[in-house]
């Protein structure tokens, strides 16, 4: 009995074996990749390691910050950087990693919009990676506090005033979110909570929800062409690799993704050995002084575009106030992107370089982009601002003139 008992009991764990390795591969070798598609498609990949070097940092620097006020700028400048062994080294890791996830993140984004990848089924897979782009913000403007420097913290006080323009509610909302009448030690501990706990969990839900409406349907490729994914994978099986224009993701289309990212690893390592500083003002190395007003206040890189439309219009129009004008046309700068699969009313499902005006379009929001970036970061005197007004308003009649450039838009771009 003890003999047939154990003989049951190896073929139950066989069997569990085998319904893992099948399962394995039905979400490995049985998911289907276009061939034609070239290495922006590895940036998804390139997020995900990213993020998760971001999270085993994050978990290391835990261990020493301090989320108060009066000890926050010394634990990250004096014990992470000066006292723990490798302190400097995760430091560097986190600080420039979250750096890299925008510069990944707007690739990974506007190589979307060039080929066409949020329209004809897609729209989730748009919506749920322009969700986890607002997430990443947030977290990103969440963390970027907790040093409690100078330009942390003058920083959180205006974006945090920002709320104050909501109709009704805005200034009971702003104290609701500082958790004072000011940016104080509440806040520090709030933005600490969602930095370290809540914001990484939604993170990590919606990423789940953006790699599985990756599957209905299958991933665009380079020409938007429609694939029988069926045929073409029994093609690959039966040998006809060459006819066949699918791959395998596993292990075929990954090995490339290991690739891209191992390339990648590199420059951002070599950045975070030599070149750390970039990713962070000189001024926030200052602590935090609610007294001392900084000359020019201004976030992180990868939010200036969306700032410069907020401070771009100066001067009021009527009974609105310019404030007002500005918080609406940062609003409609940060919805716009979401709206894009609707805003596009063609059903041409094509690189914009065979778009004719929507390829136009395409690069003129890149170079605004561009300009408001560069802007975002100087003064919004003299010539400065009429520059920050105009390209703000170019990014807003981009958005506006989209479905006029793409209704009744045919094949080839010919209309």
């Amino acid at each position: 009995m003890a003999q047939i008992k154990k003989a049951n009991g190896l073929v139950d764990w066989l069997d569990q074996r085998l319904a893992v390795r099948s399962l394995t591969r039905v979400l490995m070798t049985e998911y289907w990749i276009p061939k034609n598609i070239n290495f922006l498609w590895a940036m998804g990949v390139v997020l995900s390691v990213l993020f998760t070097l971001l999270v085993v940092s994050g978990i290391f620097l835990l261990m020493y910050y301090k989320p108060d006020v009066n000890y926050a700028f010394d634990s990250v400048n004096y014990t992470i950087m000066q006292e723990v062994a490798y302190g400097w080294l995760w430091r560097h890791m986190h600080g420039v990693a979250a750096s890299a996830v925008f510069l990944v993140i707007y690739i990974h984004m506007f190589t979307g919009i060039y080929y066409g990848s949020y329209k004809k089924g897609r729209e989730m897979i748009w919506i749920s990676g322009m969700l986890l782009f607002v997430l990443f913000s947030a977290e990103a403007f969440s963390g970027y506090m907790l040093p409690w420097g100078q330009m942390s913290y003058w920083a959180a006080q205006v974006i945090t005033n920002l709320f104050g323009g909501i109709p009704i509610i805005g200034d009971a909302l702003v104290v609701w979110i500082r958790g004072d009448f000011a940016v104080a030690d509440p806040t520090l501990t709030r933005f600490f909570m969602l930095h370290v706990l809540l914001l990484p969990l939604i993170i990590m839900l919606v990423i789940v929800i953006h790699f599985y409406s990756l599957r209905i349907p299958h991933v665009n490729n380079e020409t938007g062409e429609e694939i029988d994914y069926d045929i073409e994978a029994e093609k690959y099986k039966a040998g006809d690799k060459k006819e066949s224009k699918v791959i395998p993701f596993w292990p075929v289309f990954l090995s490339k993704d290991f690739f891209v990212v191992s390339i990648f690893m590199v420059f951002l390592f070599y950045l975070i050995c030599f070149h750390y500083s970039f990713a962070i003002d000189p001024i926030n190395f200052e602590p935090a002084n609610p007294l001392k007003t900084p000359d020019h206040i201004y976030p992180e890189w990868y939010f200036l575009w969306s700032y410069e439309v907020l401070r771009g219009f100066f001067f009021d129009v009527g009974p609105i106030a310019a404030a007002d004008i500005g918080l609406m046309a940062f609003g409609f700068a940060n919805v716009a992107f979401f709206l894009l699969p609707f805003l596009d009313r063609s059903d041409v499902v094509a690189p914009a370089k065979e778009r004719k005006k929507f390829n136009l379009w395409f690069w003129i929001l890149i170079a605004d982009m561009i300009v408001l970036t560069i802007y975002g970061k100087l003064p919004p005197t003299g010539a400065n601002a009429w520059v920050g007004f105009f390209a703000a308003m170019v990014f807003i009649g981009l958005f506006i003139s989209l479905p006029i450039i793409t209704k009744g838009e045919t094949k080839g771009g010919a209309r």
